[in-house]
């Protein structure tokens, strides 16, 4: 078994940054190479993880012709950038951790999952949430049977109204024709988290949802165009100075600033709000994902879930209530309250694992899938990993067919 596995980073953004910083913490992977277009970003990257020159490179593309340089490729690449590394590494002899969603369309993940499997190396996608302290305690109460059948699921993620103004309004996912919906580039976190718990294949999913708020309609009166040009700045909760200011007296937190300037002054930040994407108006930008969803899941067996996105709420944990025909429980990210018709209520205490935001590593999501992969990796045991790259694909598929169904208001069967 070898001590230590060699990683290369493909996209040294936010999530490329997180998952480098996670395999060295493991004590068991050294990162060995990054490829990266920006400047700048790549020249932080190689600064914090001490890259070789030989390891550094403006586009993945130049390591096709060389020898494999090292065990693992995370790809954290756009999402519409996903599929070529990927694909190209694999068959090159690269473990792929990769970034969700796979890719933006379904030919495009078959061909992921297809070229890992033909090279014969470990695809894991990094559906993060499956792999915190809570999921798995949350797994074990319902693998006890305390609950009996799971019969129902409510579940809830609250984007917050910030994340969603920086992300999928002013951001690199406010456009489906740049990235994907949202659904997809947010939410397939949850309904692959929904198939993990429930443990059955989904049969027939409908789903409603719109973009209610950021749309040029909902301006203010008097509103700008930009919010340090803005008469009326100080009574919006979307506004960019109040969102972004706060960062620039916490160190310890990287994101969501360090994706609006890397220069971490007032300064940086007033000349990046007055000249960048993240300083506009949330109601004049070229914005069309949706800003709240629900989705209905049928199982196999009459079991159904009901889940709900909204970007109006404080960012959290997500929620859950799990109704069973001998208990029930109710979730918030954090603890497990369990009630047992039997014996009574119990509140459950996984640990602490941080907030639920990228800043604080998903509540030890992000750590997790890393720790499994590289375990998998050093031992060639492919269990550590908790969904290969078919079960990924049929979770992107319910994904699909949930977004086919809001379009078209029809209950699609899979």
């Amino acid at each position: 078994m070898p001590e230590q596995v060699s990683v290369l980073i493909v996209g040294a953004g936010s999530r490329g940054r997180n998952y480098a910083e996670a395999a060295e913490r493991t004590g068991h992977a050294r990162v060995v190479a990054v490829a990266e277009p920006r400047p700048e970003a790549r020249e932080m990257f190689v600064d914090t993880h001490g890259v070789p020159a030989d390891g550094v490179f403006e586009d993945w593309r130049q390591l096709l012709d060389r020898p494999r340089l090292a065990d693992v490729a995370v790809i954290a690449t756009q999402d519409k950038d996903h599929v070529e590394p990927a694909v190209e590494l694999a068959r090159r002899g690269y473990h792929l951790l990769l970034e969700k969603p796979m890719a933006t369309t379904e030919a495009d993940c078959e061909r992921i999952v297809r070229a890992a499997e033909d090279a014969d190396v470990l695809l894991a996608v990094c559906h993060v949430l499956r792999y915190t302290p809570y999921s798995r305690a949350l797994k074990q109460v319902i693998g006890s049977g305390r609950i009996g059948d799971i019969v129902s699921v409510e579940h809830l993620e609250p984007v917050g109204w910030w994340h969603q103004a920086h992300s999928y309004v002013r951001g690199n996912w406010r456009r489906e024709d740049e990235s994907s919906f949202m659904l997809m580039t947010k939410s397939c976190h949850d309904l692959d988290w929904l198939a993990y718990i429930i443990g059955r294949p989904a049969e027939r999913v409908s789903s409603f949802g719109g973009l209610y708020e950021f749309r040029p309609e909902r301006k203010p009166e008097g509103a700008a165009d930009r919010c340090l040009d803005c008469a009326v700045e100080s009574t919006c909760p979307y506004s960019a100075p109040k969102i972004y200011t706060p960062y620039l007296d916490r160190p310890d937190k990287g994101w969501p600033l360090s994706i609006v300037t890397m220069d971490r002054t007032a300064e940086g930040l007033m000349t990046a709000l007055r000249e960048g994407p993240y300083g506009r108006c949330v109601y004049s930008c070229d914005n069309d994902v949706v800003d709240h969803q629900v989705v209905n899941i049928e199982y196999t067996g009459g079991v159904t879930a009901s889940f709900t996105m909204t970007a109006f709420a404080p960012a959290a944990h997500r929620k859950t209530r799990i109704f069973g025909t001998r208990g029930s429980i109710d979730g918030d990210g954090e603890t497990i309250a369990v009630h047992d018709f039997l014996t009574g209520p119990e509140v459950i205490d996984p640990g602490a694992y941080g907030g639920a935001t990228a800043a604080d590593g998903h509540g030890g999501g992000d750590q997790g899938i890393v720790d499994a992969f590289i375990t998998a990796v050093r031992t060639g045991d492919a269990g550590a990993i908790l969904t290969d790259g078919r079960e990924s694909l049929d979770s992107h598929r319910l994904v699909w067919a949930a977004e086919h169904a809001r379009r078209t208001g029809t209950v699609v069967t899979l």
